[in-house]
Formats: structure tokens, C-alpha cells, sequence
């Protein structure tokens, strides 16, 4: 929504800056807190998802090892509300529909349950607009008088077929309370760490880089044997503070978020070793611990016949991020429309950072 038309709506309200990066690490903290009770978890870390902050859990079996279903949901939330702002709502129910409609109407303390075989008949007197997202369908709902689920679940599957095509089928079946859309277990985020002692301690930056060139290499090697491609790197030095001044740290953290998920170490070092440079060490560094985060899968890309692969790194993104570094993230702009409907032009777009979460715009 643009913020003017946000600001229109709700004219008392605050609007907060987002912070991308942040909210990803709490909602990734979140999952693994869920991970401590069962093994099938499942979400949207992404919090630019329509259902970023919506959760999913596997709960059969689980009864001998947390308690029956409403001790294991208060054990449920109460890990999940000293990390996540806000009361958690939770819903169990036999399908995933039925289960996300009980969350949503559920109180903070009170976790609505739907007994086991009653999900139509839970489902029946919820607004029939829930049973699917496309608009145009939600529409002629309306038009043909159905406003209910239970409404939806009295017509037979022909005639559903008959007036939404595929969609009427699934409107059907979620209205009866089956299964739609099968439980897909989140993927654990990989996660790959490596570090090298330096003995003696080095102060030089040419040394530090052969070191980095090293681990970079082989986590790069990694990542493509597994198919993968990393989104985030964290360098962690540690100092030799036999000679350094006093004040000065044992360690420091240099953390990059790269354009794009990238394996190539050649890229990763680059952008690191910019870091350093910019910001040498202050004293000898004796370890240097190179950690990929953000893992997934890598996107194909179709590259040109007679273009040579080695530019593949010169896109937008990269360049204004290496640019970025070494003249000061202070000193590099991009202009980004957030308000297209603001009465003034000055006010529909703003200067964010390059670095800001990473995209090519």
C-alpha cells in the first residue's frame, strides 16, 4: 500500500522504516525454536511473502514426548512470545486450511482447537471469501449469493467445476474440509563455517587475502557440490593483542550481504577483502573464520554464446556494492519510489543505501 494512502487510512498511526534484514533474523530464530519441538516445521522467511509471520507445525505423534495438543501449543507460545513482538495465535486443526482460518480467529491465550473429523462443520460459518485468494472469484461468491462456507459445501463438485473451473474443485474440497495443499517440511537454512590459525599473526593485507582466498575457495566448492547458493557472508577476525594497544578488541566481525546468492568464492573474497581494506585491522590477526549463510538452492541462468563467463560478475548489483566499499556506503545513492500518489513529486521517492537489502533496482 503507498504510505500516502496508508497515512489517509490511519492518520493516527506510526509508520516505522522497514528493516529487512532484522525481521528476517527473528523470524529464522523463530524456526528454530519450533524446531525444538518437532520435526516438520514450515514458513515464509521472507518478509516481502504475503504470509510472512504465519507458521506451521507438525503436531501428530508429538503427544508422549510435549503432552496432549493444548499443554504442546502453551509450550509453543510461550517460546515463541519472548522472541516475537506480540501474542502468538495458534489454531490445530486436520488440514491447513482449517488450521490458518482457527489461528486467525483465535484469542493470544486462548488456542482454538477443531476436533479431529469436524473441519467442515468448523469451517461452515466462516465468510466463503477465505476458501480462496483470487478476487475475481471472491466476487462472483458474492454475486451468486454464497457468503458462507457451509453454503459452498451444499453444492455438488460439478457445479463448482462447471462455474471456476479448477478452482471450484478446490473450492470444494477445501469447503469439506480436505486437504488441498500437502505439508511441505521448511528446509533447515545451511549453514557452512570454516576457519584457518595464522601462525605467526600477520598484519599485512596481502597475507590476510591468501588466507581468505583459501576458505573463501573452499566453501565455494561446497556450495556447488550441493547445488547451492549463499546469501550472506560473516568474516570474523582474532587479534594477536601481544602488541596492540590498549582498547583494542580480540575480535572483529565483518558481515556482507551480497547483490545476489552467489557460490562464487572469487566474488565472495572481493567484496570481504574490500571491507578490509577499507577498515585494515588494527593489530596482528591470528584466525580468520569465514561463515555462508542464507543457503538455497542456486537459480539457473542462461548465459551468452559469445560472452566470456567471467563477466557473469559485472551486473549492477555487484559493481554499485564494490563501488559501495570502497568510496563509502555514505557516498553512494540509489532513488527508490515509495509513495507514487504523494501530492508532492519530492516526496514519492527517497535515497536509500546500495546496500541496503541487496536488490538491483
Amino acid at each position: 500500500m503507498p504510505l500516502g494512502g496508508a497515512h489517509r487510512l490511519a492518520p493516527e498511526a506510526v509508520f516505522l522504516d522497514p528493516d529487512p534484514d532484522a525481521d528476517t533474523a527473528v523470524i529464522e530464530a523463530a524456526f528454530e525454536r519450533l524446531a525444538a519441538f518437532s520435526p516438520g516445521v514450515a514458513g515464509k522467511g521472507d518478509p516481502h511473502d504475503p504470509a510472512f509471520g504465519l507458521f506451521e507445525i507438525q503436531v501428530d505423534g508429538l503427544g508422549p514426548l510435549w503432552g496432549v495438543e493444548p499443554v504442546l501449543v502453551k509450550r509453543v507460545c510461550d517460546a515463541l512470545e519472548r522472541l516475537l513482538p506480540g501474542e502468538p495465535r495458534a489454531g490445530i486443526a486436520g488440514t491447513r486450511f482449517a488450521a490458518t482460518v482457527a489461528a486467525i480467529h483465535a484469542k493470544p491465550d486462548e488456542p482454538l482447537l477443531v476436533p479431529v473429523g469436524d473441519d467442515a462443520a468448523f469451517l461452515a460459518s466462516y465468510p466463503a471469501g477465505l476458501l480462496t485468494t483470487d478476487p475475481d472469484v471472491r466476487a462472483r461468491l458474492t454475486r451468486f449469493g454464497l457468503r458462507r462456507i457451509g453454503a459452498v459445501a451444499e453444492l455438488a463438485r460439478s457445479a463448482l467445476v462447471a462455474r471456476f473451473g479448477e478452482e471450484g474443485a478446490l473450492l470444494h474440497a477445501r469447503a469439506h474440509g480436505e486437504e488441498t495443499d500437502p505439508f511441505r517440511p521448511r528446509r533447515t537454512p545451511e549453514r557452512l563455517l570454516l576457519g584457518l590459525p595464522i601462525e605467526p599473526a600477520v598484519e599485512e593485507l596481502e597475507a590476510l587475502r591468501f588466507v581468505l582466498h583459501r576458505l573463501a575457495t573452499a566453501l565455494g566448492e561446497q556450495l556447488g557440490a550441493r547445488g547451492l547458493a549463499a546469501a550472506r557472508a560473516s568474516l570474523r577476525l582474532e587479534l594477536d593483542l601481544a602488541f596492540a594497544r590498549d582498547g583494542t578488541p580480540r575480535e572483529l566481525l565483518v558481515e556482507q550481504r551480497f547483490p545476489e546468492p552467489t557460490a562464487d568464492a572469487e566474488a565472495v573474497e572481493r567484496l570481504l577483502f574490500a571491507h578490509l581494506e577499507r577498515t585494515p585491522p588494527p593489530a596482528a590477526v591470528a584466525r580468520l573464520d569465514l561463515e555462508l549463510t542464507g543457503a538455497e538452492p542456486a537459480a539457473g541462468q542462461q548465459l551468452p554464446l559469445f560472452e566470456p563467463q567471467a563477466a557473469r560478475n559485472a551486473r549492477l548489483g555487484w559493481q554499485l556494492m564494490r563501488l559501495a566499499l570502497t568510496f563509502g556506503e555514505d557516498r553512494l545513492r540509489r532513488a527508490v519510489i515509495t509513495d507514487p500518489e504523494a501530492p508532492l513529486p519530492e516526496r514519492r521517492w527517497t535515497w536509500q543505501s546500495v546496500a541496503g537489502d541487496g536488490t538491483e533496482r
